[in-house]
């Protein structure tokens, strides 16, 4: 059983008004089966901390396209995306890159 897990989220570029204006939030992921993925991760930013409009952060099971994601100050991209294991003390940060005009 994989142990709980902090997680230090940001949220940038607009997508923090998606979770009330907040822009960084530590987060304790609860012990569970298999150690968590990024995947697991947005799943539980959508139950637990996602206030308003989802469909502008969540598309399916991953981001929409537009909100770019680092992990550790690495592109979520360089790393396996989805199935990229966090640990204890990660930074993952979401940052919008849509804006209005």
């Amino acid at each position: 059983m994989a142990a709980p897990i902090g997680v230090h989220l940001e949220f940038r570029g607009g997508a923090e008004l998606l979770f009330n204006g907040t822009k960084e939030q530590h987060v304790t992921l609860p012990s569970q089966p298999t150690p968590w993925d990024i995947r697991q991760l947005l799943v539980w930013i959508k139950t637990n901390l996602l206030k308003d409009r989802p469909e502008l952060f969540i598309q399916g099971d991953t981001v929409r396209p537009g909100i770019l994601v680092l992990i550790n100050d690495a592109d979520w991209e360089l790393l396996g995306q989805l199935d990229c294991t966090l640990g204890d003390r990660d930074n993952v940060v979401f940052i919008s890159t849509l804006h209005g005009g």
